[in-house]
Formats: structure tokens, C-alpha cells, sequence
């Protein structure tokens, strides 16, 4: 019988401990959540989803900007859903470098703020396809957003940003290559040196960037792309502290080294945030159980993310309620403490 790498999933012999844990052992704030069509019609049914996993908080980060914003600002209040689904805003790049675009860009930010913004999401188009007005690849560190940084400090909200994707995905899709099914299944995630720049590059803009505004509060997203070498991270958040980090999709790297990412853990515990990223309420369960539990050799939940086993780092209830809630207390404004325990 033939069979494909894809298709081929045996079921582990391994008799050992496991848990299934579908709701988390404390309330906990997702900082990293896309609802792009959130509306009036669905606002009830996802509080109630949720409350199942015990999430207080969500965090979208697809707030848009401008009406966009306001609408959706306005939508949550009807529902009386304001403290439990809050929103990130997002900038506008269309027409970068021309005259006026970056006083009207803060503008507009302080009034998406104004309207329930509760901080700024940049997604990776930017250092991937934003360009100026004259065609040209805008930088992650162009001194053209500098405002947009500063800004954000004066106006004590923090910056969610995801730059580049995986390495690997910059690699050849070879036999070789960890990420050679899901560049197989989703092919348009290809990326080389000239599309649209080397990983290093893009990499160095950001850390750049987040050096050269430090004032500015930062959240790297995926662990900033190294969730497999936390080493590099260690250095990273060493040089920069006003970065902190969260795990959205990138669980499956933490959980295959559950030694060292519990050492990390421990070390950073006030500068790592709960993230999820992609709305799944079933696949929460496999970041509880790698957080909390001990249990050997599970599954993912997506073989072309992880064909491997993970493990659980079981983390103490003083670093799990840091990662869970009080980080984000501290570091997002305006999130009702009173969702969660003293």
C-alpha cells in the first residue's frame, strides 16, 4: 500500500498520562484575535464561546481605522460587549510619502483611540507590499513612521506587530525543510531573497525599529519568529526591553522543547502574552494542555504546522496567571480588571 507523508498518521502505542483540557485553569486575555466581519449579529454568540474556554478577553486585532472602527466600536456597545471584545486599530498605508501622510496617519490614529482603540496592530504587508507613492518598498524601520511610534507612547497603548513569517518559508521546499507540507498545501507562502526581501533583512528592520523607539511598547508577534531559537529571543529581549512577546500559531515550536521553553518561561514571565491568532475555539485546548498540563508525545492540532509530538511545560499557577491575564493588564489600557482574580 502507498501512501503520502500527508495522509500517513499513525496513532501513537505510548501508554502515558494525558489530559484533555478545553478550558483554561484561569481567566485569560487572547491579545492576538482577527474578527474581521464582528457585527451586531454575531457579537452574542462569540461572548458565548468565549466563556466556554474562559476567555475574559479578546482582543481584535482587525479593528480597521476610521468608520470602520467607530462601527464596530459602536456595535460592541449595543451589545454591552465593550470590556469583553476590545480593539486594536490599523493604519492606512495607501499614499505614503506624500505631502501631509504622516501628520494625517497620527491624526487619525488619536482619533481611532479616541473612538475605543486600545492600542495599534501592523500587520506583515508592511516590509512585505506597502509601497510609496514612487513604488518603492516601505521599510519596517522607515523614518517616514517614526511619528506613528512615538505617538503610541504618548498615548500609552502598545504596538502589536507581526513582521516577516517562519525562515523556513525563505528556504528551499526541499526534503530538507520543516515546512515542506504546508508550502506544499499553501504554496503562495513561498517567499525568497527578491520576494520581497531576505528574511534577515526584514528581520533586522523591525529590531531596528523597535530600537530606535524605546519609549514605545512593543509586542513581537509569533515570538517575533523565534519560538525555535530561544536563545536569539533571550538576547533580544535582553537589548530591548520595551518588547515583550506573544505565542499566536507557533504553540507546536514551544511544546516540542518543553525543557528549555519552561526555562524561558520562567525567566520572561512578565514579558509573554497569551495569543492564539486564527478563531478556533477546539484548537485553544492544545495551548492549554502545553501550558499547563506534564502530559508526553500529543499531537497539534494542524499537521502542516507540526508533523511532530509536543509535551507540556507545566507551567506554575504564578507564571500561568502572567501569561493569562496579568500581563496584559499591565501593558494594554483600559481592560476592566474586575473580569479577573486580585
Amino acid at each position: 500500500m502507498k501512501m503520502d507523508f500527508e495522509k500517513y498518521d499513525p496513532v501513537s502505542t505510548l501508554v502515558v498520562p494525558g489530559h484533555s483540557v478545553t478550558r483554561a485553569r484561569y481567566p485569560f486575555i487572547d491579545v492576538h484575535n482577527h474578527q474581521n466581519n464582528l457585527g451586531a449579529g454575531n457579537i452574542d454568540q462569540l461572548v458565548g464561546e468565549m466563556d466556554r474556554l474562559n476567555m475574559k478577553v479578546m482582543v481584535n486585532l482587525s479593528g480597521g481605522t476610521g468608520n470602520r472602527l467607530k462601527s464596530m466600536a459602536a456595535d460592541l456597545k449595543s451589545a454591552h460587549a465593550t470590556q469583553r471584545i476590545i480593539l486594536f486599530a490599523n493604519i492606512d498605508f495607501s499614499g505614503i510619502g506624500k505631502e501631509g501622510w504622516t501628520d494625517n496617519a497620527v491624526k487619525q490614529l488619536e482619533e481611532d483611540v479616541r473612538n475605543g482603540a486600545n492600542g495599534l496592530k501592523i500587520f506583515k504587508n508592511l516590509g512585505f507590499s506597502v509601497r510609496d507613492k514612487d513604488g518603492n518598498r516601505v521599510t519596517i524601520d522607515d523614518k517616514r513612521l517614526a511619528p506613528i511610534w512615538d505617538k503610541c507612547a504618548e498615548l500609552k497603548i502598545p504596538v502589536l506587530i507581526h513582521t516577516a513569517d517562519p525562515e523556513s518559508f525563505w528556504q528551499n521546499a526541499d526534503e530538507h525543510n520543516e515546512r515542506w507540507l504546508e508550502l506544499q498545501t499553501h504554496p503562495n507562502r513561498k517567499r525568497s531573497d527578491d520576494n520581497p526581501a531576505p528574511w534577515e533583512v526584514l528581520i533586522a528592520e523591525q529590531h531596528r525599529m523597535f530600537g530606535n523607539h524605546p519609549r514605545t511598547t512593543f509586542i513581537a508577534a509569533h515570538f517575533g519568529w523565534y519560538p525555535n531559537n530561544l536563545g536569539k529571543l533571550d538576547s533580544l529581549l535582553t537589548a530591548l526591553p520595551n518588547v515583550v512577546v506573544e505565542f499566536g500559531a507557533v504553540i507546536a515550536e514551544l511544546g516540542r522543547q518543553p525543557r528549555m521553553s519552561k526555562a524561558f518561561f520562567a525567566k520572561y514571565q512578565d514579558r509573554i502574552l497569551f495569543g492564539k491568532d486564527s478563531w478556533v475555539p477546539d484548537e485553544y485546548a492544545t495551548y492549554f494542555r502545553v501550558l499547563e498540563t506534564d502530559d508526553e508525545y500529543f499531537p497539534y492540532h494542524k499537521k502542516y504546522h507540526a508533523f511532530w509530538r509536543m509535551y507540556g511545560m507545566g507551567l506554575t499557577d504564578e507564571i500561568l496567571k502572567k501569561i493569562y491575564y496579568r500581563n496584559a493588564l499591565r501593558i494594554i489600557p483600559g481592560i476592566d480588571r474586575t473580569l479577573f482574580p486580585e
